[in-house]
């Protein structure tokens, strides 16, 4: 099993940068894929990027250019930079780690951009 933790949301001003951080444990070496979603109010939850254990990333369009993944194996967390953030970034950020086919997911932090 694996359990997450994010950190690093909050209030932000349009234009402003926000890094949020995941933190796994437990069986972290069992580990194919990251990935960070996001779900808005009143929307479906949707993939913002991801990054698997070969070191690959992707970026959803909507975010292409202003957020990174990236991932620090030796601390075991995994990271969204996110810079020129837009209103329409509002929503809460959850990290998930995907093992043999089963998805893993954290509690979730607000990000609210709003000036």
């Amino acid at each position: 099993q694996v359990q997450l933790v994010e950190s690093g949301g909050g209030l932000v001003q349009p234009g402003g940068s926000l890094r949020l951080s995941c933190a796994a444990s437990g069986t972290v070496f069992s580990i194919n894929v990251m990935a960070w979603y996001r779900q808005a109010p009143g929307k479906e939850r949707e993939l913002v990027a991801t990054t698997t254990n070969f070191g690959s990333t992707n970026h959803a369009d909507s975010v292409k250019g202003r957020f990174t993944i990236s991932r620090d194996n030796a601390k075991n967390t995994l990271y969204l930079q996110m810079n020129s953030l837009k209103p329409e970034d509002t929503a809460v950020y959850y990290c998930s780690a995907l093992i043999s086919g089963y998805t893993y997911w954290g509690q979730g932090t607000q990000v609210t951009v709003s000036s």
